[in-house]
């Protein structure tokens, strides 16, 4: 099982990439089933290194990750 500092910085990664493919605007414009499927595919992956996360979570984090304030999580997780 990957350690906690692994997952925070997997789940750190997700979140940057969830922000790149919602600035996509480009790929919005051309494919938007894409962009929409890159969006759900990377909200997936954000859920389920959520839920690999090892207690205790940190309870602002988990906050954050509850109210998919995803922004605010990642800052968190910058500021480790």
């Amino acid at each position: 099982m990957p350690s906690q500092p692994d997952i925070q910085q997997s789940l750190a990664t997700a979140l940057r990439d969830r922000l790149a493919i919602i600035a996509d605007r480009e790929l919005f414009a051309r494919d938007p089933a894409d962009h929409l499927h890159r969006l759900r595919t990377v909200s997936e992956q954000i859920l389920a290194l959520q839920g690999q996360l090892p207690p205790p979570v940190d309870p602002q984090l988990a906050h954050f990750l509850e109210r998919q304030s995803y922004d605010k999580a990642l800052a968190f997780l910058e500021a480790c």
